[in-house]
C-alpha cells in the first residue's frame, strides 16, 4: 500500500479526533507508545499489517490513512471545517461530521474536490492578503511612495481651495499657483508611475525575494539547508559555493551567505558529521546533552542540529536567530510554524525571553496559532560575543531550536503566533497591534 510522508500525522489527526490516548492505541496494537509518536511524527515508517491494525483500533479505512488523493481531500476538508469553526461556525446547526469524512470523500469524490479546491483558494488568497499587509507595513520604498503621493495631493487640493474661493488673486500670484498645480501633478504622475511599476515587478516575480536574507534562505532551502561540502577533509573555499549561484543575485546576499558558510564549517569541525549523528541517535535532541559530550557552545550545536540532512519522511528541525535588537537574522521555518517575513516577531517566543535572560537556557512547548494550531517543543538560548576585543561592545545573539512535541500534553505550555499583524488570538496579553485576520 502506497503512503506519503504524512501518514504519521494523520494517524495522529485521527487518534486525537476520537480522544484515544496515544498509550492506549500503542497497548492495542501491540507497540511501545515511544515508536508510536515516533510514527505520528513520520519518523519512522509504518508497515502494511501495523497501518491495518492501527486503522482497525480506529475503526477507519486504512487507506485513510495513507497516501494518495483521498488524502489530500481529507486534509483539504479538515482545514475548510476548521476555518468555519474559527470564524464562528462551531456554535451553528448543521457543522459538517468530522468522523463521517471518509465515507463522504468516498460517495461523493467529486464535491469533495470542490470543497477542498475551494479551502485551498481561500488559503493562497489569505497569504496573498497577509504578505501584501506586511509589505504595505515594512516595505520603505511603498512607505516613502503613499508620503509622496499624499503630499502631493494635499499641495494640489490646498491650492486649488485658493484659487477656487479667492475672487481677487493678483496675475503674479495666479500664475505662481498654477505653476504650483504644474509641479505638484507632475510629481503625483511620476510617483503613481514609479508605484504601480513596483508593484507589477511584485507580481510578476515568482519568488518575490526583495531582500539578502530572502535570497540566502532562498538558496539554502534549495540545498535543503545542508551544505555536504563542508563535511569534506578539505572543504572548498566559500566564494567556489557561491559561485553562478542564481538565488543570490546582490552583493549583500553573497556576503551573508559567505558568513554563513565560515560560521557552518567552523561548526562541521567541532561537531563532525557522523559523530554527531551518532550522539543524536544515542541521546536525542536535547542540545545540552549533546553540548556536553563534544564540549561545544549550545549556539554551535542547535545550528548544527537544524542543518543535518534530513531522512525521508522525517520530520526538519527549525531554526531562528535575532540580534540584539530583535531582528530575525536567520529563519528556517517548519510545516506549521509560522515565520513573519517582515517586521517583528510574536513577542511571546520563548525567543525573546531567552534575549532577556542571557546564557540562561530556555525549554518550552508552544502551540502556534493557525487555522489547525500545532503544537512544538522549543529550546533557546542567548550567547554574548564581544568581537572588538574586552573594550569593545557587547552584541546579544537568540536562537530557537524548533522541534517535534512531546506526545502528552502538560501544565505550561504557551499560546504563541507569528506576529501580531497576522496572529488569529483575539485575547493575547503581548499584543501590539489589531489583527487584519480579527472581525471588524
Amino acid at each position: 500500500m502506497a503512503r506519503s510522508a504524512l501518514t504519521g500525522t494523520r494517524i495522529r489527526e485521527r487518534r486525537t479526533a476520537l480522544r484515544i490516548k496515544q498509550a492506549d492505541l500503542a497497548r492495542s496494537v501491540g507497540i511501545s507508545p515511544a515508536y508510536l509518536n515516533l510514527i505520528e511524527h513520520n519518523r519512522r515508517r509504518v508497515g502494511d499489517e501495523l497501518l491495518g491494525q492501527i486503522a482497525g483500533a480506529m475503526s477507519v479505512d486504512p487507506v485513510a490513512l495513507s497516501e494518495g488523493a483521498e488524502g489530500a481531500l481529507f486534509d483539504g476538508l479538515r482545514e475548510a471545517v476548521a476555518g468555519a469553526e474559527a470564524e464562528g461556525g462551531a456554535h451553528m446547526a448543521g457543522m459538517p461530521e468530522l468522523e463521517r469524512i471518509e465515507e463522504f470523500v468516498g460517495r461523493f469524490p467529486g464535491w469533495a474536490a470542490i470543497l477542498a479546491g475551494r479551502q485551498a483558494r481561500v488559503n493562497a488568497l489569505e497569504r496573498v492578503v497577509e504578505s501584501y499587509s506586511e509589505r504595505m507595513a515594512q516595505d520603505p520604498f511603498l512607505l516613502a511612495s503613499l508620503h509622496e503621493v499624499l503630499s502631493a495631493v494635499t499641495s494640489l487640493r490646498s491650492t486649488a481651495a485658493i484659487l477656487v474661493e479667492t475672487d481677487d488673486i493678483e496675475p503674479i500670484w495666479r500664475a505662481r499657483f498654477l505653476r504650483t498645480i504644474q509641479e505638484e501633478s507632475l510629481r503625483l504622475s511620476e510617483t503613481a508611475e514609479a508605484l504601480v511599476g513596483y508593484l507589477d515587478d511584485l507580481e510578476e516575480a515568482e519568488t518575490g525575494l526583495s531582500s539578502p536574507l530572502e535570497q540566502v534562505e532562498a538558496w539554502l532551502s534549495a540545498r535543503n539547508w545542508h551544505l555536504e561540502e563542508l563535511e569534506e577533509a578539505t572543504p572548498p573555499p566559500p566564494e567556489a559555493l557561491i559561485a553562478g549561484v542564481a538565488e543570490l543575485a546582490s552583493s549583500a546576499a553573497r556576503k551573508l551567505a559567505i558568513a554563513h558558510i565560515e560560521r557552518a564549517q567552523a561548526d562541521a569541525r567541532a561537531l563532525p558529521l557522523e559523530a554527531f549523528r551518532d550522539a543524536v541517535a544515542e541521546l536525542g535532541m536535547d542540545p545540552a546533552l549533546l553540548a556536553t559530550r563534544f564540549g561545544a557552545p549550545l549556539g554551535a550545536v542547535f545550528r548544527r542540529l537544524a542543518t543535518l540532512p534530513v531522512a525521508e519522511g522525517a520530520q526538519p528541525v527549525g531554526l531562528v536567530i535575532c540580534d540584539g535588537s530583535g531582528a530575525l537574522t536567520f529563519r528556517r521555518g517548519v510545516p506549521g510554524f509560522a515565520l513573519p517575513r517582515f517586521g517583528a516577531a510574536c513577542p511571546l517566543w520563548p525567543l525573546y525571553e531567552a534575549l532577556a535572560r542571557p546564557m540562561q537556557p530556555v525549554r518550552k512547548v508552544v502551540d502556534m496559532a493557525g487555522r489547525l494550531p500545532e503544537r512544538f517543543l522549543t529550546y533557546a538560548i542567548c550567547q554574548p560575543s564581544q568581537p572588538g576585543g574586552f573594550d569593545g561592545p557587547v552584541l546579544m545573539e537568540a536562537m530557537m531550536l524548533i522541534l517535534p512535541p512531546p506526545p502528552e500534553r502538560a501544565p505550561g505550555e504557551r499560546a504563541i503566533g507569528s506576529s501580531c499583524r497576522i496572529c488569529p488570538r483575539g485575547e493575547c496579553a503581548g499584543r501590539r497591534e489589531p489583527s487584519i485576520l480579527s472581525e471588524a
